[in-house]
């Protein structure tokens, strides 16, 4: 793929970008960064869709509902913004977090809202309400929380405390997985069996989710600083992350050898999401690109 890639990469070049992202289809990507704009671009042509304006502060984070009707986003605002895509008006903020936030993500029905932030809480909201306070606040980090994901009955979150926790919406019951080390950036698999964590001593860490055992561990690439995605092929075949030197790389999954890695941007790598059907693949940068390989 990388040879393929490098020769095919289609770019859009913007300025402190922090993060970039695929809809659920893949059909379009979501920017966003230090210029306070959301883009929506789309990637296979290029072009830019709709900017979507109202952050006072850099944007650290954006994601579309399953039905790609609706956007959440956040970042130095401390709120969370709730957005309708066709208008591209704030439907409403959410409010409750007293420090930046860094991740948010809908459910898998688009009716609860999940954010990370600074202030060590995981804080869930119904955009349903007309409340903007949230209807949960979990707040048992040692320190900031970084990435957030849902599965149809679980809060997972990965903090700068060494640790994933596991919150379990039906039962009440938290899970503690103490990898020891920073963490900046989860994942899950796309069988929903795996956890896939960035941490900030490069490297990226393979846990079981049910069990919290480590399976396996990925090295190669560098990340000591920055906040960066990682993320598993559609077919769950290989590990892709990003590194702090431009660099791209893919591990096999089993037995974790770097099978691939190429220079796919000329800084930081912040953002790699892989195509939920096609051998296609966004990356971004804080060079100001997002680039599409193919």
């Amino acid at each position: 793929m990388a040879a393929a890639a490098a020769d095919g990469s289609s770019d859009d070049s913007m300025e402190g970008l922090i993060a970039s992202s695929a809809n659920r289809d893949g059909n379009y990507c979501l920017s966003c960064g230090k210029d306070r704009i959301i883009r929506l671009w789309n990637p296979h042509t290029g072009a830019l869709v709709k900017p979507y304006k109202s952050h006072g502060r850099e944007v650290r984070d954006v994601n579309s509902s399953s039905d790609n009707a609706k956007l959440v986003s956040c970042g130095g605002d401390r709120q969370v913004f709730y957005w309708d895509v066709a208008s591209a008006r704030v439907i409403r903020k959410f409010r409750g977090h007293n420090s930046e936030i860094n991740s948010v993500k809908f459910n898998e029905f688009n009716t609860v809202v999940v954010s990370a932030g600074y202030d060590r809480t995981v804080r869930a909201f119904d955009c349903r309400s007309q409340s903007s306070d949230p209807i949960q606040t979990i707040d048992t980090f040692q320190d900031s929380v970084m990435s957030v994901n849902l599965t149809n009955t679980e809060i997972i979150a990965g903090s700068v405390d060494g640790t994933i926790r596991t919150f379990d919406i039906r039962m009440g019951r938290e899970t503690v997985d103490n990898l020891g080390h920073p963490v900046n950036c989860i994942s899950l698999s796309n069988d929903r069996n795996c956890l896939l964590a960035n941490c900030l001593d490069s490297t990226v860490r393979l846990l079981d989710k049910s069990t919290g055992e480590l399976l396996q561990e990925y090295k190669g690439h560098i990340c000591k600083s920055f906040k960066m995605d990682c993320c598993l092929t559609n077919d769950d075949a290989f590990v892709v992350g990003g590194s702090e030197d431009g660099y791209i790389f893919f591990w096999e999954l089993v037995d974790a050898p770097v099978v691939s890695s190429f220079r796919a941007h000329s800084s930081v790598v912040t953002s790699v999401s892989y195509h939920p059907t096609r051998a296609c693949m966004l990356t971004s940068s804080v060079d100001g690109t997002i680039r599409v390989w193919t």
